[in-house]
């Protein structure tokens, strides 16, 4: 475990304790790595949902019934 890592507690599915149990084994990896890997995947993905949005929010809004009919007007759908 990383020195400047903090401790927390976390209630897990037993299920979901189970898998990651399962999976720490097979991979020579503790639960915490595992965790740790999965919440920063997770704030990565968001975070580029959110530079996405950033990058997009002056684009003009469209509703869905206008962008249907474009579709059908462009013969996509």
């Amino acid at each position: 475990m990383k020195t400047s890592a903090k401790r927390s507690t976390i209630y897990l599915d037993e299920d979901i304790h189970k898998a990651l149990r399962l999976k720490a084994a097979a991979t020579s990896r503790t639960i915490s790595d595992l965790v740790n890997e999965t919440v920063r995947y997770a704030l990565a993905e968001d975070e580029a949902d959110l530079t996405a949005y950033r990058e997009r929010i002056n684009e003009p809004a469209v509703s869905y019934e206008e962008f249907i009919k474009e579709l059908k007007r462009n013969g996509r759908i």
